[in-house]
């Protein structure tokens, strides 16, 4: 009688867990089929872990490389190119037949320093620099047309300060807002068929969402070939709202462009949070981020119409580039799964809709 006892309330418990937790039937790509892909940001490190290889096949069917397309690391002498991470990468993707997103062709953090010198440490000329870029951009889109299907083109070229439209970098300094424009033009010649973005933080803010809107506007009227904007959504468990989410959404999309969520990650910590020894994820941090996920993916999903992808910053928690950053010493939480690689609360406020 004992043991019969002790079996039935060992079933109710595993019964009652199942309802709590439902078991990973399927996969985010599954559940938001009639949506659009969701995608993830990799590394080769990931796709060489056979655990996170999997979870990546289950859960999406877009691929974006963290670094490996970044001008630094692809490209870091002038004749000098590496393209094994890339390759692997896009090897992956095509062999399980995901999507790929290249990542990115101009930015002003990881831009090699060669690219702006000369050998004597002078800067160079705006005609050198252009030549360089065009020669960078024919190289690393050539390589890959036809494997992958969209580019970040200019990343974070608008300016965080409200004084200024566009950011103050040696891009700009050599020359202007040119090298906005032609690169577009250099991208769109080495892949027409490409879908072409500019991308870029903070787009929820107001007055940075305007400078971006102008910006695009711009090259738009003077017939330059982007076709769409990538919000990175970079976002908090207290930031931002869904009001203006839903205004950048429709105002990009007045443009005529295409709108994707590029870069999703919500931090379990606020602006406020300062303390690397408060790095926790409390009960509390995980509720408020379970409900910032369900909302931000309402959003999405009633907007869809606009929405061409949703990509995560990274797989799970066991690795973001959130890590000590902008806290030394201090671990964060962003994604929807654990650093075993289990979906978190989060993730079944997500699917469960």
């Amino acid at each position: 009688m004992k043991k019969t006892l002790t079996c039935m309330l060992t079933l109710l418990f595993i019964a009652f867990a199942s309802q709590a937790q439902p078991p990973v039937k399927k996969g985010l790509k599954d559940y938001y089929k009639n949506y659009f892909p969701i995608g993830v940001a990799v590394s080769p490190r990931s796709l060489k872990d056979s655990a996170e290889r999997q979870l990546i096949l289950e859960q999406f069917n877009s691929l974006t490389p963290e670094n490996a397309m970044k001008m630094g690391p692809i490209h870091p002498q002038e004749n000098t190119y590496n393209w094994k991470d890339a390759d692997a990468i896009v090897g992956f993707a095509q062999a399980h037949h995901m999507r790929v997103r290249g990542h990115n062709l101009c930015w002003h953090t990881q831009a090699p320093d060669w690219i702006f010198h000369d050998k004597n440490g002078n800067p160079v000329s705006k005609d050198v620099l252009l030549t360089r870029l065009k020669d960078h951009i024919n190289n690393v889109v050539g390589r890959y047309k036809g494997k992958i299907y969209a580019w970040d083109v200019v990343n974070e070229a608008v300016s965080d300060n409200n004084d200024q439209l566009l950011r103050n970098s040696l891009w700009y300094q050599i020359c202007g807002e040119d090298f906005i424009f032609k690169a577009f033009e250099y991208a769109h010649e080495a892949d027409p068929n490409a879908v072409l973005f500019y991308n870029d933080y903070g787009t929820e803010n107001p007055a940075k969402r305007e400078r971006v809107y102008q910006l695009l506007k711009k090259m738009l009227d003077a017939g330059i070939p982007v076709n769409a904007v990538g919000l990175q959504a970079h976002w908090s468990i207290d930031d931002p709202s869904e009001e203006a989410i839903i205004t950048s959404i429709k105002k990009f999309s007045s443009l005529g462009l295409k709108v994707q969520i590029t870069e999703l990650d919500i931090s379990v910590y606020t602006g406020k949070d300062k303390d690397a020894a408060d790095a926790n994820f409390t009960a509390v941090r995980e509720q408020k981020q379970l409900e910032q996920y369900a909302k931000v993916f309402k959003v999405f999903r009633d907007y869809k119409q606009y929405l061409t992808g949703v990509t995560f910053w990274n797989v799970s928690d066991k690795y973001s580039w959130l890590d000590n950053f902008p806290v030394r010493g201090r671990k964060n939480y962003p994604l929807l799964f654990d650093q075993n690689l289990k979906p978190k609360k989060a993730y079944w406020s997500v699917v469960q809709f």
